[in-house]
């Protein structure tokens, strides 16, 4: 496997990933910014795959147990590095979300973390390399990653999750169905346009009604061009500066 070391949040995570696999975006590094972890807690990210979501939010909170489960062993060895050379602790567990090793079974967590793929198995065209194909299509259902996270959670503790809006109505009866306090923020991509990314959080035990939050404004412009170019400044802080993404009070 050729790798690249990119860096991440204006260089404070450095992050090994392959050249012709599954390769992170801003996907991830949205994810970690809306997880309100705090430190002394522990976070499980379902699917970490080369741990860029777990490093970056490690860059963000420091004294924070990040731990992962990857199906793909050359991924879960590739965040097992990256976490170890971002100085952040740790394990990363290599089993299916819909078999979780007994390990995984368990520990429990403040917080789980997920980018589950975006697309069905059974749906669109397979990826030719099959890292990446993996990590943008899956067959198991959203349901049991949700099962899993809230089986995983603490009392009390939440679950982020980033996923493109056509899986929303799915997410949603997933999130229902095993945990309360349902936030939803959409993320804009322009002023006047419709979200193509949204976050959902749920809590364990909650009681509190749903919550459909404004979406943040992630690009300038009313189209990329001259005035349309890069990011608001709510997400070249994110980016840059490794800033929060908080759900509103």
């Amino acid at each position: 496997m050729t790798l690249t070391q990119d860096h991440f949040l204006g260089g404070r995570v450095r992050l090994w990933q392959p050249v012709a696999g599954y390769r992170a975006g801003v996907d991830p590094v949205l994810l970690a910014a809306a997880c309100a972890a705090r430190s002394g807690q522990a976070v499980l990210e379902l699917g970490c795959g080369a741990g860029a979501a777990l490093c970056c939010l490690g860059a963000r909170v420091g004294g924070l147990r990040l731990d992962g489960l990857e199906i793909q062993p050359d991924y879960a060895a590739l965040a097992r590095r990256n976490l170890s050379e971002n100085a952040l602790t740790g394990t990363v567990f290599e089993g299916d979300v819909a078999v979780p090793p007994a390990a995984v079974r368990q520990v429990s967590y403040d917080h789980v973390i997920a980018n589950p793929p975006y697309f069905e198995a059974s749906k669109g065209l397979a990826a030719q390399d099959a890292g990446r194909d993996t990590g943008r299509a899956g067959a198991v259902p959203l349901a049991d990653w949700l099962g899993l996270a809230a089986r995983r959670l603490k009392p009390g503790g939440f679950a982020t999750v980033i996923q493109r809006v056509e899986r929303l109505p799915e997410l949603m009866a997933a999130f229902d169905a095993v945990l309360g306090s349902l936030e939803l923020m959409p993320l804009i991509p322009r002023e006047g346009r419709g979200p193509r990314l949204i976050l959902l959080r749920g809590r364990k035990d909650g009681r509190a009604p749903f919550r459909f939050h404004p979406g943040p404004i992630m690009h300038p412009g009313a189209a990329h061009g001259f005035d349309g170019e890069g990011y608001t400044l709510l997400f070249e802080a994110i980016f840059r500066d490794a800033a929060s993404l908080p759900f509103p009070e």
